[in-house]
Parts: structure tokens; C-alpha cells; sequence
């Protein structure tokens, strides 16, 4: 498939998703300030598809799993510069702090509580940040996750498409406990806790925006997963921000992500957007529909999920979001070796979407 074709049909997708009321949106009259932008990827190829997509700016992939040459100011530095010759900006890298299960964490004993190894690696994490300032990087993103990214059996979506799907009811939970043991809410919030007090102030000495994820997806309040609570749930992440309250710490609002852990995501995704919004916490957004909601829901593509994400656009539009916009997940297509069409096309829906709000005014 021609990227053309590619793109016309994610406009065309888009188009259908645009209501009647759209001149009412309260989104209208304002500047469209945020802008499409990738993760995952900083190769020569693919730099080189971003730019021809218009997709000028991105947070790369990660340097490295541990503090090492490539995370020294001069590795940033280099990276930063690589991506500056496609014409790219570099916003953000992401930390050694992935959403991978605990035991294949790059720094586990920070989620697992136990010192000094946590502050041996709290301290490596500060070291990060402060070269990141100084290779001229504004942001990074990161997890606090134990249980990585839960999925149940994968399903069967349009034409096919494998999607990655979670349905809480009736999972087999094996082994009863993770290697963590049972984390309760209290305990999971005094590691993050713990890592926040220590952290956020050099994100503020530097001017290092930290952009937090959720738990994916959110988990029964008192019953979680294998023993563990999921505490950065929608409503677990107005506590997180309040914690070390800082103009530098914040969300990588996944999109997706939140609106697993809603009953009515296509209605109640909009009082999180502006919630977080209208208290600039929003750093970046990960850009992803789903088909259902809290307990029970597929990943689907932008176009044909419960959420009508050119309304969500316009929301991020009417509190003046100014960051990227990035596809997250995608369905796994046959014939679709790592994503690069699926990606082609989210791309091309974001692109079409922000020049919709344009065109609106």
C-alpha cells in the first residue's frame, strides 16, 4: 500500500468521525498547538519516513538500560543531533524506568522497594536527568510499574487484526504472586513516593519536565493483580500529581490507558483531559483507541474504538495542550512486520485530525 493511499484513508476515517455540532466545540477560536509525534524509533529509516509524514518532533527510543556512555552528555548530545539532521526535534527520551514485569525491569529494586539498592539506582536516574539537561532535551518519560502491561487473550478486530485485549473476569492469575509478593495501595504508594521526593527536586533544579505513565490497565480497588495494586488508576494519577507538586512533574497521558480504567471512556475521557489539562500535568499524549472500558476492552484502531478521538483532539485543543500526539499501540496487521503500516495510518489520522481542528478555527 502507497503511503498516499495510506494517508487518505486515515483522513477519510477521520472525517467520519466529525459531528454536526463541531462549530459549537468549545475548542473553537482557539490556536491548535499540539503536533503529531512518534516514540519507539530514532534509526536513519525510520527518521527518515517521520520526516516525509510530517511528523517533526519525538521522544527516541531508550539510549540505554543502565548509566552508561550513551547516557553521558556528550551520547544525549550525539542523539539529539542525529535526529536534528532529519529536520526533527528531540522532546523527550525515556528513562531505564520501562513498563516491563519487574523481574525484567532495568531497576527493579526502585518498584520493589528494597534499599540501598533503590537509591543507588534513584541516583543514577538523577544522574540522567541532569545530563539531559545539559544536551539541551526538555523532558523525559517514564513508569513505577511492577506488573508491566496486563493482557488477557488476544482477539480478532477489523479485517482481522490481531488486538491486544484484557478481560478481568474469569483471567487465571498464575502464579498468585508476583516476585514483588503482595504490594498493597499503602506500599505501592510509599515507593512512589519515596521516588518522587527524590527526584522531583532535580527535575526542578534542571527544568526537566518528568512524564509519569499509568498502570495499564487499571485493576478492582482491594483485589488488583496477583497480589498488586495498580494505584495509578485515572483517578490514582489526581494523587500523583499532588505529590511533590511541580511545574516539572507530570503525565504521559496515555489515552488508551485511561480509558481502560473508565465505565463510559467516549464520555468521561474529556473530564480527564481537561482535569490534568487545565493544570498543565499533560506532557505528552499517547494517542490510542480501545473498544470497551474498565475491566473489559480491545485495543482497536484511532478510527473505530468506543472513543471519538477527533472530540478528544478537540478537548486537548480547548485547554491548550502544546505537546505531542503519538500513536501508542497498534493492532498487528498480517503481512504488517512491526507495526509500520498500522503506525503509517495512526499517523495520518492524527496528521488529518490536527488540520481538521485548524480548518475549524
Amino acid at each position: 500500500m502507497r503511503r498516499r493511499e495510506l494517508f487518505q484513508g486515515a483522513a477519510l476515517a477521520a472525517a467520519a468521525q466529525l459531528p454536526a455540532s463541531a462549530a459549537k466545540s468549545k475548542s473553537q477560536g482557539k490556536p491548535v498547538l499540539m503536533k503529531a509525534g512518534h516514540q519507539h524509533a530514532d534509526d536513519p529509516e525510520t527518521l527518515n519516513a517521520l520526516a516525509a509524514f510530517g511528523v517533526n518532533n519525538i521522544c527516541s527510543g531508550l539510549p540505554s538500560r543502565k548509566l552508561d556512555e550513551k547516557w553521558s552528555v556528550d551520547g544525549l548530545k550525539a542523539l539529539r543531533d542525529r535526529v536534528n539532521q532529519h529536520g526533527i526535534t528531540l522532546e523527550m527520551v525515556p528513562l531505564p524506568l520501562s513498563s516491563a514485569y519487574i523481574t525484567r525491569a532495568e531497576y527493579p529494586a526502585i518498584m520493589m522497594g528494597k534499599s540501598p539498592d533503590r537509591d543507588r539506582a534513584i541516583d543514577e536516574i538523577c544522574q540522567m536527568i541532569k545530563n539531559v539537561k545539559e544536551a539541551g532535551i526538555p523532558a523525559v518519560k517514564y513508569n513505577m510499574s511492577i506488573l508491566g502491561v496486563v493482557s488477557t487473550e488476544p482477539t480478532k478486530g477489523r479485517g482481522g487484526a490481531v488486538q491486544r485485549s484484557f478481560k478481568y473476569a474469569g483471567a487465571k492469575q498464575d502464579p498468585p504472586l508476583t516476585e514483588a509478593g503482595a504490594v498493597s495501595e499503602d506500599i505501592y504508594w510509599e515507593r512512589i513516593t519515596y521516588f518522587l521526593d527524590r527526584v522531583v527536586p532535580v527535575a526542578n533544579e534542571y527544568k526537566i519536565r518528568l512524564a509519569c505513565h499509568p498502570h495499564d490497565p487499571a485493576m478492582p480497588k482491594n483485589k488488583g493483580w496477583r497480589g498488586c495494586e495498580t494505584v495509578l488508576s485515572p483517578e490514582g494519577l489526581k494523587k500523583f500529581v499532588s505529590i511533590r507538586e511541580s511545574p516539572y512533574h507530570g503525565l504521559n497521558f496515555c489515552q488508551g490507558t485511561i480509558s481502560e480504567g473508565l465505565v463510559d471512556p467516549n464520555k468521561q475521557i474529556h473530564d480527564y483531559i481537561r482535569y490534568f489539562g487545565t493544570r498543565k500535568k499533560i506532557f505528552n499524549v499517547h494517542f490510542r483507541n480501545i473498544e470497551g472500558g474498565y475491566l473489559d476492552f480491545k485495543e482497536t484502531f484511532p478510527d473505530n474504538g468506543s472513543v471519538n478521538m477527533l472530540e478528544a483532539l478537540r478537548t486537548y485543543k480547548e485547554v491548550g495542550y502544546d505537546g505531542m500526539v503519538m500513536p501508542d499501540h497498534v493492532p498487528r496487521v498480517e503481512g504488517d512486520p512491526g507495526g509500520k503500516k498500522s503506525f503509517a495510518f495512526c499517523f495520518g489520522y492524527i496528521q488529518a485530525g490536527i488540520q481538521m481542528l485548524k480548518m475549524e478555527g
